[in-house]
């Protein structure tokens, strides 16, 4: 199996995203191509050691800045590392690609070049989140500001898939993020959406207040991508602050530090699970191929285990079967088949 690198994309391209792919490629015995300016990606790959690892580069001459708008890739750009890297997963010479780099350009070249699975009106960015009864998935977190209804229900089958394929939970309990816990809360699309979700064969447990995210009443937490963004954003922000807050009261006493010693890897194993680099990075659900997207200042560890990630989607066949359960769910799949 091979895996498609965007070498040049994230804050610290390509030392990083190098050193995660030598790591991947090693621990996961895995084939990787690395996508991006050859004479730069060579040069971060000489300070590895690569001895019997299947490590190729594919040369890109462009890169796509942070800050450039998802259109300049499609215009201006094809020849840029995220293009190329995508463009392997069309040609099946990849199995997935993954990129550390601007979010818009990655969703761009993954709907351009690879295309929506038959039926799904939008792909949704899925991000895996700690709970207390383990880990939860909420989609969409980003690439959708506004959504309807019928999209809402896609993203609620794409991360039925992803929770039973990947988290190995054979009936996934599907919530709906809103104000409040009864059915009649919330605007006109989450109500009309809570009686889809309602209707369908998904283990749906009705509304999700946004207390309720972390305590793993759901394992599959669906909203638009502006609501589910926001509610990402302040999680990643509390959880610093969490961090700084021990930090500072720890070293505010001897008594602090001295408790510190014993709690030391209880401390540890909390910073553990909420560092994201655990979980690598975010598929774009609903394209038709292999897409993760990764934070701009992932670490090695993160590039490392995004890698994983599209692996385990490339193992389990988990495009296979959302696009199975959206034709069996959809009511209007039998008209698109149609046109």
């Amino acid at each position: 199996m091979k895996i498609a690198v965007d070498a040049m994309g994230g804050d610290t391209a390509p030392a990083t995203i190098v050193e995660g792919a030598v790591a991947a490629a090693r621990e996961y015995n895995l084939d990787i191509i690395l996508v991006g300016i050859k004479e730069q990606v060579e040069a971060e790959l000489a300070r590895h050691k690569t001895d019997n690892l299947s490590i190729d580069i594919c040369n890109a001459t462009q890169i796509v800045g942070m800050d450039e708008s998802p259109s300049q890739i499609i215009r201006k750009k094809r020849d840029s590392s995220i293009w190329i890297a995508t463009d392997l997963v069309k040609k099946e010479v990849a199995s997935g690609v993954i990129s550390a780099g601007n979010t818009g350009a990655s969703m761009a070249a993954a709907f351009f070049i690879l295309g929506p699975l038959r039926g799904v009106e939008r792909p949704a960015i899925a991000t895996l989140l700690p709970t207390l009864l383990g880990t939860s998935i909420m989609l969409d977190v980003g690439a959708n500001v506004d959504c309807t209804p019928q999209q809402l229900f896609q993203f609620a089958i794409m991360g039925h898939e992803y929770a039973k394929h990947i988290l190995g939970k054979p009936e996934p309990k599907v919530g709906l993020l809103s104000i409040g816990e009864e059915d009649i809360k919330g605007n006109e699309v989450t109500k009309e959406t809570f009686k889809r979700l309602k209707d369908s064969p998904l283990n749906f447990i009705g509304n999700l207040e946004g207390r309720e995210v972390y305590t793993g009443s759901a394992d599959v937490i669906v909203c638009d991508g502006f609501t589910g963004n926001v509610a990402l954003k302040i999680s990643e922000g509390l959880a610093e602050a969490i961090g700084k807050f021990i930090k500072r009261e720890i070293a505010a006493s001897s008594w602090g530090k001295i408790g510190y010693l014993f709690l030391k890897s209880s401390f540890k194993n909390f910073a553990k699970k909420l560092d994201y680099a655990e979980y690598g990075g975010a598929p774009l659900l609903g394209v038709n191929g292999i897409s993760i997207i990764c934070h701009g200042r992932s670490s090695a560890k993160a590039i490392k285990n995004a890698i994983r990630l599209a692996k385990a989607f490339a193992e389990n066949s988990v495009n296979v079967f959302i696009q199975k359960d959206i034709e069996e769910n959809m009511p209007s799949f039998s008209n698109i088949k149609d046109t």
